[in-house]
């Protein structure tokens, strides 16, 4: 999705909503959603805080560099996407802006702990949320609230409207294409069934956008697995108790499964694995069929793939790769991140695989690698984890949400692991 408008009116009309594409303000308060035309004053900032010499030489030799008896291969698309590269730079842009006003984000502008270490480092305060919502007694007018790539919720934008501060939104074009689809649901009477982490920033704001009607309803669903009971539900093989005393915390308020399951549309956070989405959508719109017929699910039945074009890229990307021989696989990113999470669950599914957080968890001295299972919810430490066969293929990806210099990092430890200086790789 391209932005074209550098700040917006808010029109209270609309409940907060931008409107137009006109530069303009509300008395109180501003909202930009294209930056301030400071790109070229804070680019060389960006460029040394998050550029990598090593993923450079990668991607100049065909995703793949060899030193001694190690080979490392990039997948092909990986690390930062267009849309959080946008959210970082409008973040160094409004500090730039405003370098004497106070300056919060709301949560955190992406999950990546080396990013946002360096936002709070410029003097950003970070405003998290507890049980799902974001203190915002604090902020005044005169402050500025940075809106994360992942949107926030109806009632959080609100809430800032009303305070009149300067917002700065970063929300993802993808994530807004899908607020879209939740809507236009809630508009026609349809519940969204969301594929995601009810936890999840992203998809508590996109949940929000159903509120935004009376008769608009969410249901958030995990897995598979969720969505088969809701289809047992939809069948007549499970109460109404039954679904709800499990999915109580992940649908909204009064939600009532025989008034609500009748008129289903399929949405997904937008970082969530693609291919369980799809199967999700196809699933439930069999199960609707099988209990009401085809013509009632013809009517009261929607599913669109929602799906952001740089996760899919780097699924498909990894996918790729995984058709070559690979000994172990490492995973760059936030253990937080979602797309990453995504990326580390494909990767499992052919070759020992590895997903670190940050380039210092692989420690080439003791040759231990700190990581996190998948499903784990703790970290783990494995020693020897290259294996000492020889020679040694090695894979790499990252979440979009992991800088490309510490992806050159973990590039860099991997081949130190090895007892190979990458100072030394030309």
């Amino acid at each position: 999705m391209a932005d074209t408008d550098t700040s917006v009116k808010l029109a209270p009309e609309a409940g907060g909503k931008p409107t137009g594409n006109m530069q303009a303000s509300t008395p109180a308060g501003t909202y930009f959603r294209k930056g301030f035309g400071l790109k070229s004053e804070i680019q060389s900032e960006l460029a040394s805080d998050y550029t990598g010499q090593l993923v450079d030489m990668l991607q100049a030799r065909e995703y793949t560099l060899t030193a001694g008896d190690l080979t490392i291969r990039l997948a092909k698309e990986f690390g930062f996407c267009y849309g959080v590269e946008r959210a970082v730079e409008y973040a160094y842009q409004a500090r730039k802006k405003f370098p004497d006003r106070t300056i919060y984000l709301a949560g955190e502008i992406i999950h990546n702990p080396h990013v946002n270490s360096k936002l709070q480092a410029m003097g950003i305060t970070f405003l998290m949320p507890k049980d799902g919502r974001i203190d915002f007694s604090g902020v005044k007018a005169e402050d500025v609230v940075i809106l994360p790539a992942f949107g926030v919720t109806i009632t959080d934008f609100e809430i800032l409207r009303q305070i009149g501060c300067v917002m700065v939104d970063t929300t993802c074009g993808s994530v807004l294409n899908v607020w879209k689809r939740v809507e236009s649901y809630a508009r026609d009477g349809f519940t969204s069934l969301i594929h995601g982490k009810y936890y999840h920033e992203e998809t508590r704001a996109t949940a929000s956008q159903a509120e935004k009607y009376e008769r608009g309803n969410y249901f958030i669903v995990r897995n598979m697995e969720e969505a088969n009971l809701v289809c047992d539900f939809i069948e007549r093989r499970l109460s109404g108790e039954a679904l709800m005393e499990r999915f109580a915390h992940a649908a909204s308020p009064k939600f009532d499964p025989a008034r609500d399951l009748r008129r289903i549309g399929v949405a997904n956070q937008t970082t969530m694995l693609a291919r369980e989405s799809l199967a999700i959508g196809e699933l439930v719109g069999q199960s609707i069929a099988r209990a009401h017929g085809a013509e009632y699910a013809k009517e009261n039945f929607r599913t669109f793939d929602t799906i952001c074009s740089a996760t899919q890229e780097r699924q498909d990307a990894v996918v790729e790769l995984l058709k070559e021989p690979l000994d172990v696989m490492v995973v760059i990113g936030g253990y937080n991140s979602s797309n990453t999470l995504s990326l580390a669950a494909l990767c499992a599914e052919s070759v020992r695989t590895f997903h670190v957080e940050d380039a210092d968890d692989i420690d080439p001295g003791s040759g231990r690698i700190r990581h996190r299972p998948l499903g784990s919810k703790e970290e783990a430490e494995s020693p020897d984890w290259l294996p000492e066969t020889s020679p040694v293929r090695v894979g790499v990806t990252a979440g979009a949400s992991t800088p490309n210099n510490k992806i050159g990092e973990a590039v860099g430890r991997i081949f130190a692991t090895r007892g190979i200086d990458p100072k030394t790789i030309r």
